[in-house]
């Protein structure tokens, strides 16, 4: 039984809070590499994709969502307890979401211009993203994630290394596909600089600045950005979209919002 146990593959587990199920189905949609990845891993734990359900404890935790529900801080601590290895997937797991705009507003008010019955409602004040509660061992960005980072994250899990994924800005993809600068060239407005790349700079690819959903990029001076767009004649209530997306209660915009917001 113990040599069964040791040559036994890592056991996964998917789970969701707060999201639209966007970044579970990068995973489904890995379509031919689902072969290789059920051949290798043993996916205990998915509702996106199955019924069956198995405790824990699991090898690796794959979380989608935002804490938004007091339930939500329970079943985060036991999953953080069951997991060898909790890895967040998603804007909303990684920095809370489009969601979290609600966190510069009156939760009351807008609950119940919502809700019928918003005493029926049980939702936190805040959305905030999973690292707030509880310790992450790694984070794979965007809305949704990128399929190819989740493959290194996957195959960095069996052969015991860190996964290797580039910590650069959307320019520097831009630059790779042959882009033109769409903020020099056309004066677009463009989040690039200040966004982790890892989408392929799909939206440039398209003729449209950077909306951000990958999350700002380690060491980014988001107050100099912001500045230097409102110096190029942006209002402040543009600027101010432009953080307040996807990744709006990423540290590095919170503040930013918060100022611009009291300028509207």
């Amino acid at each position: 039984m113990a040599s069964t146990e040791k040559t036994a593959r890592p056991r996964v587990a998917v789970a969701k809070f707060a999201s639209c199920d966007g970044c579970q189905l990068t995973l489904l949609n890995l379509e031919e590499q689902l072969i290789e990845i059920v051949s290798r891993y043993d996916i205990v734990e998915f509702p996106e994709a199955t019924s069956r359900h198995q405790p824990g404890p699991y090898d690796v935790v794959f979380v989608e969502g935002s804490i938004s529900a007091p339930e939500h801080l329970e079943q985060i601590k036991a999953l953080r307890k069951q997991a060898r290895l909790l890895v967040t997937i998603g804007a909303c797991a990684t920095s809370g979401g489009i969601q979290a705009l609600r966190n510069w507003a009156d939760h009351d008010a807008f609950r119940a211009a919502v809700y019928e019955h918003p005493e029926w409602i049980e939702s936190l004040a805040m959305t905030t993203p999973v690292s707030e509660h509880v310790k992450v061992d790694a984070e794979l960005r965007g809305c949704p994630i990128d399929g190819g980072q989740l493959l290194e994250v996957l195959t960095a899990v069996l052969v015991g290394r860190r996964p290797q994924i580039r910590e650069e800005a959307v320019c520097r993809e831009c630059k790779r596909k042959g882009i033109v600068c769409l903020v020099v060239a056309r004066g677009e407005a463009c989040m690039g600089p200040m966004t982790a790349a890892g989408c392929g700079a799909l939206c440039p690819s398209y003729g449209r600045g950077c909306y951000g959903c990958f999350g700002a990029r380690t060491g980014v001076n988001a107050r100099a950005w912001s500045e230097a767009m409102q110096a190029a004649g942006r209002p402040p209530e543009e600027v101010w979209r432009l953080f307040a997306g996807f990744t709006a209660y990423s540290e590095p915009f919170r503040p930013i919002i918060t100022e611009l917001g009291k300028a509207k």
